[in-house]
């Protein structure tokens, strides 16, 4: 077993939350180090303050992985005296790889948002504030019979032919190729020069645009074909929709103070501030981590009785105070528990690499703030 390239751990983000879910303008991604060096050590955190990077250094770690990007603003100086500057400055002498997912691990399936939700038992969500819908195509692909069940398998297993909860979906007819082999060619089937009609099946199947590339790899590496003939299509029908925050139901309708008291066992606060009636019955809820305030006009579009969020404005809790919408801010720092999930995702993912990769998580509380 060996360490990880910083390239492969990249890559194993870049599937779990792609970088095209990111909000407009978020600086996600590698923000300090290479990519062509290797990791031994990984730690995940929420913030990557000071105490932080003290910590990853004490420890030999040489990758942090953030949800708050360190570089979230443009540097105009760098000055080595205050906190952020020495951050910034021992991160590069000590040669530790910074890299941030934030909104696009916000919006990404088993990301924060779903975390959150789980862990307040929020079920059969949706996004609550959508922001990228992955559109869908269909392949049609022309192969002998012999070889159809092959195909179909591999484009079933690069994730073609997915629908709710039905996956290998496809559609398959009966036909007849023609093909003349050039002096150049190796046919599977025929002869240099003659005419061949072999029998052919043609199948069809629906995948995500996002997953085109490996749709049509898979095809090509089971298709027996020197040269396989298949056709791309874009569809109008509605692909799946991706989106900041959650929305679904409790398991029982409970008042919003039994529900104030499982979001603080949920998040480990002792403390959170609450709008509404604390004797309301709430069964739909929402949840949106980080700063929500700008959402709560969907939360309440959704038919939400409470909605999750941090960071609340006065102004906004008295528009949903009005409204008859129950907020609860435990506040922005509860995104933390992003950082125990994601370190299993990523150390189970490496181990399946037969990597030595090891993945700890940040032991600092960067929460600011105190309740007294």
């Amino acid at each position: 077993m060996t360490d990880t390239h910083v390239q492969t751990v990249l890559q194993f983000m870049e599937r779990h939350a792609p970088k095209r879910f990111a909000v407009e303008g978020d600086p996600i991604g590698l923000q300090i180090g290479s990519v062509k060096k290797r990791t031994a050590k990984i730690m995940v955190t929420l913030d990557v303050l000071e105490p932080v990077v003290d910590e990853a250094i004490a420890n030999g770690v040489d990758m942090i992985i953030a949800h708050h990007p360190l570089l979230f603003r443009p540097i105009k100086q760098l000055n080595t005296d205050t906190s952020y500057g020495r951050a910034v400055e021992k991160l590069i002498k000590h040669d530790v790889t910074v890299f941030a997912a934030h909104t696009n691990l916000d919006v990404a399936d088993g990301g924060v948002n779903d975390m959150m939700a789980n862990a307040l038992g929020i079920r059969d969500t949706k996004p609550l504030a959508p922001v990228t819908e992955d559109s869908l195509k269909k392949i049609a692909v022309f192969v002998p019979r012999n070889h159809a069940d092959a195909v179909r398998e591999a484009l079933g297993q690069a994730g073609a032919g997915h629908i709710g909860d039905y996956s290998h979906c496809s559609f398959s007819t009966d036909g007849k190729g023609a093909f003349v082999p050039g002096s150049g060619a190796n046919p599977y089937i025929g002869s240099k020069g003659s005419m061949e009609r072999p029998e052919e099946e043609r199948i069809e199947t629906v995948f995500p645009a996002s997953i085109e590339r490996n749709v049509i790899r898979a095809m090509l590496d089971a298709h027996p074909y020197e040269e396989a003939a298949y056709d791309i299509y874009s569809l109008e029908n509605p692909g799946k929709t991706y989106g900041l925050g959650r929305i679904g139901k409790l398991d029982e309708t409970i008042t919003l103070r039994e529900f104030t008291e499982r979001v603080k066992q949920a998040f480990g606060v002792n403390g959170l501030r609450v709008v509404g009636d604390l004797d309301k019955k709430v069964k739909k809820a929402a949840v949106l981590g980080g700063d929500g305030n700008k959402y709560t006009m969907h939360a309440l579009r959704e038919g939400a009785d409470v909605y999750v969020t941090g960071d609340l404005y006065f102004h906004v809790a008295h528009d949903a105070w009005m409204e008859g919408l129950a907020m609860i801010d435990p506040g922005h720092h509860v995104e933390q528990i992003m950082k125990k999930e994601l370190a299993e995702q990523l150390q189970s993912w490496l181990e399946e690499q037969k990597s030595s990769t090891e993945v700890i998580i940040s032991e600092i509380n960067t929460d600011p703030f105190q309740f007294l």
